[in-house]
């Protein structure tokens, strides 16, 4: 395999991993630092068994890094440059379109 399509492999992998609702709710919530799993739970308002699955898939995939303490295991983001990949897509996400004034205005976009 290619160095190419063996890079590109493994960014498919951690978009997988991003690319659910509550898996997204995570990773951002983890921005603002490290969280037990009850927590994450909470935020997620799922059952333990999926939480783990999002949590597992999402270390799989290098998106997470864990450790234990005591009897609870604290998720943190395996690199700190999330925020910046989420302004990226933030910049091309749909946005809403704007409607027409009645101003002879035009927009850019």
């Amino acid at each position: 395999m290619s160095d190419r399509k063996a890079a590109s492999k493994k960014r498919a992998a951690v978009i997988k991993a991003l690319a659910h609702p509550s898996r997204l709710l995570i990773a951002e919530a983890l921005m603002e630092g490290e969280m037990c799993v009850c927590d994450i739970k909470d935020l997620v308002a799922a059952d333990m068994s999926t939480v783990s699955k999002h949590l597992s898939l999402m270390r799989a995939a290098g998106v997470l890094a864990s450790e234990k303490h005591g009897l609870n295991i604290y998720y943190r983001l395996a690199c700190d440059c999330f925020a910046d990949f989420l302004g990226c897509l933030d910049q091309i996400a749909p946005r809403k379109p704007k409607t027409q004034s009645r101003s002879k205005t035009k927009s850019c976009c």
